[in-house]
């Protein structure tokens, strides 16, 4: 009999919020004072059991990687695209578990529940894990201590140490609790033992649907072994417990009464205590004053402060902006109060003009000096590829796509009236592309090392259309201009190697056919116009039209991927659409439709937005990375870029309530350790995947704030 700790990662730990938030829930935060997780603590309790498995959302998978290697620990990892409750989480282990070992028992256990003597759990499993090799599903009941009102009750039948289940009871009020506890009733820790085959047996005759998407899902899932992604057919199991669709149901169930204390670390009242705690009954944590306060639970993180006098019983809980003060009893209070909260989506601006005075202090005083003492590569030139949430610089290979946006970003903060050094910071990446990334040909090569070599001499279009845009943001400054004009005509020339027979260009790679490419060769002509350089409308035009007349459909839904005669491709290629995307060509044909009168672009950008709207989340206030072409999701995850290009379609297009909520959206992007920095990868829920600052999003974020800056006194008045 081979055993496989199935550690669950689900639950949003609302009544431990703040310091339980979608980016790091409950069993990922430092609740108890100690130095490791709850999660970290289950599993070094665990993983003397046999191999670890752990089922998580998709959001979480950088936090249970980095956790893991602290404690030194290696697991297979299942990522749910969308949270589903656990009874379709526990199907996907245990059909992931059965394609490995036919023989395989489950011990599922919860992330998040505190098990002070981990030998003592590890000896009840094993007395009880042989009673499931008669296809038994053993749930591990404990004694309880006192008459809980928000814990599961487990009537045991018959047996000894193990006993059949007569009943489970849902949670009781206080006196029902009492009555179950003098009837010698066991709390339900919501722990199992149950062999993978039992546990399918089950679900397929108590509940199909679940077991048939979780089998779909692991049939579809990508990626590593530490970071398999189950496939979005996991998004139609039904949502339900396992307690719903099988153990109240079944005939299998039997109970093992636990040798150990147990706790699930519910809310602020189990974790007050649980801690240790000072002579009048407190614990603080923090840069914490009490003053005539007993019985409490203070906490102050994320450099707040708390000052609490006179009170009993309360929690008072701040963290990174966000403050609790609640009574330890009402944990339903408080999770009543955070959903409210949350269904309002992020804190928002009360007009553009306030959010234009965030983000433009923020740039001025953050990004910009961020950036350039820290992004740029005195050593080598250019601009670094991306710059680690504790503000280091990080050595990679160069694109040139970064220096050209580089070029763009510190240019338009000139003309933003930006006083700092962006005249030096723009010399310094034009540098960087000059004498790292231009070919003898004039156009943009893609990749060199570190040592200035290049690895990649492929001129994709994509990389001229950013070192065209970075050039005319240059000659629009006043900086360089000579030069910019040069460089920039011997671009244009060399890219007429590039053009496709059929319009527009080829892009280089795997899809040569493309709308993504012409996009930012459009923006970047348009910028060549606005700066009154001749020659420029006719590439404009050519762009514009075969957007119109190809690239976007009668509903406004834009394709991605084309073939050669610049028909849709077939496949998933072909049923891609980015709402990022969708907002981008916006604002660009809504730019054009304006300066040619032509009533066609802008109607053609409205469209769009519509369309792009259908992928932005409400309760996250952001839009998503990919839709079908039905224009459901299809990838739930939000990078930081379309949210700026949603706000700045907005913005063109006169939606204030769309830029208000795009504005709110972006921000949270921008709550980093170091001020200047990014998140770049929000997940379905709203947790931010862990990773570095990449260069490519200033450009984004500077035009997105220029264009509010510019826009929002009209559309405030």
């Amino acid at each position: 009999m081979s055993l496989y700790p199935v550690i669950m990662c689900g639950g949003s730990g609302v009544r431990l919020w703040p310091v339980s938030r979608p980016e790091r829930p409950k069993p990922f935060a430092r609740l108890m004072g100690g130095a490791r997780t709850a999660f970290q603590e289950t599993a070094l309790r665990a993983a003397p059991l046999g191999p670890l498995l752990v089922i998580a959302g998709a959001d979480h998978g950088g936090l249970i990687r980095e956790q893991l290697a602290e404690l030194g620990l290696s697991a297979q990892v299942l990522l749910e695209p969308e949270p589903r409750d656990s009874a379709p989480a526990m199907a996907a282990a245990a059909i992931h578990l059965l394609r490995r070992d036919e023989e395989a028992v489950m011990v599922v256990l919860a992330a998040d529940h505190n098990v002070p003597d981990a030998a003592a759990f590890r000896d009840t499993v094993v007395r009880a894990a042989p009673f499931s090799r008669a296809g038994r599903i053993v749930t591990l009941g404990v004694a309880p201590t006192f008459p809980a009102t928000g814990y599961g009750y487990i009537r045991p039948g018959r047996g000894d140490t193990v006993r059949t289940v007569d009943a489970f009871i849902e949670k009781p009020d206080a006196a029902r609790a009492a009555a179950l506890i003098a009837e010698g009733c066991l709390w339900n820790s919501g722990n199992f033992i149950v062999p993978a085959t039992t546990l399918a047996y089950e679900l397929g005759r108590l509940a199909p649907e679940v077991l048939e998407a979780a089998e779909a899902a692991v049939e579809t899932a990508t990626g590593p072994e530490d970071g398999l992604r189950l496939g979005e057919v996991f998004r139609t199991a039904p949502k339900i417990s396992i307690d719903y669709a099988v153990m109240e149901k079944t005939s299998r169930a039997m109970v093992a009464a636990a040798d150990f204390a147990w706790s699930d670390v519910g809310a602020w009242d189990v974790v007050h205590a649980l801690s240790e705690r000072d002579a009048d009954d407190n614990r603080l944590e923090g840069r914490v004053e009490a003053e005539g306060v007993s019985g409490s639970y203070i906490r102050a993180d994320g450099g707040a402060e708390a000052v609490v006098v006179g009170l009993s019983g309360i929690a008072v809980v701040a963290d990174a902006g966000r403050v609790l003060v609640a009574p330890l009893s009402d944990s339903q209070a408080v999770k009543r109060g955070v959903e409210r909260l949350q269904a309002r989506g992020p804190a928002g601006f009360s007009t553009l003009a306030e959010a234009a005075g965030w983000f433009g202090l923020w740039l001025r005083t953050a990004a910009l000096p961020v950036w350039w003492s820290l992004g740029a590569d005195r050593e080598r030139g250019g601009f670094v590829e991306a710059i680690a949430q504790d503000g280091s610089p990080q050595p990679a290979p160069r694109r040139g796509r970064v220096q050209g946006r580089m070029i763009f970003s510190f240019a338009q903060a000139g003309m933003m009236g930006w006083s700092g050094p962006w005249r030096e910071a723009a010399r310094h990446a034009l540098a960087g592309m000059k004498a790292d990334f231009l070919r003898p040909d004039g156009l943009v090569r893609t990749l060199v090392g570190l040592d200035g070599r290049p690895l990649d001499d492929t001129p994709h279009v994509y990389d001229q259309a950013f070192a065209l845009l970075g050039l005319a943001s240059l000659r629009q400054a006043g900086e360089s201009a000579g030069e910019a004009l040069d460089l920039a005509h011997r671009l244009r020339d060399g890219l007429e190697a590039l053009r496709h027979p059929a319009g527009g260009f080829r892009e280089s790679g795997d899809q040569p056919f493309q709308a993504n490419a012409h996009m930012h060769l459009l923006e970047a002509s348009l910028a060549w116009e606005e700066v009154g350089e001749a020659g420029w409308g006719r590439l404009s035009d050519e762009i514009a039209s075969l957007a119109l007349g190809a690239f976007i459909d009668h509903r406004g839904v834009l394709s991605e991927f084309f073939d050669a005669d610049w028909r849709r491709a077939d496949g998933d290629d072909g049923r891609l659409v980015e709402p990022g995307h969708q907002f981008e060509w916006a604002w660009l044909l809504d730019r054009w439709g304006r300066a040619r009168g032509r009533a066609d672009g802008q109607l053609a950008a409205r469209a769009l937005h519509e369309a792009g709207r259908q992928g932005v989340d409400p309760r996250r206030a952001c839009a998503v990375n990919a839709l079908w072409q039905d224009l459901t999701v299809r990838d739930g995850w939000a990078r930081l870029w379309p949210q700026t290009e949603f706000l700045k379609s907005a913005l063109a297009l006169g939606e204030t309530e769309d830029a208000l909520q795009a504005a709110a959206g972006l921000r949270r992007y921008l709550d980093t350790p170091v001020r200047g920095l990014w998140r770049d990868r929000q997940g379905p829920t709203g947790g931010f995947a862990p990773g570095d600052a990449p260069a490519t999003s200033l450009y984004h974020i500077v035009g997105a704030i220029r264009q509010l800056e510019e826009l929002s006194p009209a559309l405030s008045a």
